[in-house]
């Protein structure tokens, strides 16, 4: 049996990134809500 999570901030900064969320309409949706929110980090 082998682990689910494997970490790999490359990958990570690809998939769940700043620029990655700021590229899409959703993604601009999901920062804006976590500002409003007062999140202290917005993405990866």
């Amino acid at each position: 049996m082998s682990f689910t999570y494997k970490p790999n901030k490359r990958k990570r900064a690809k998939t769940h990134g700043f620029l990655v969320r700021m590229s899409t309409p959703g993604g601009k949706g999901v920062v804006s809500k976590r500002r409003a929110k007062g999140r202290k980090k917005l993405s990866v």
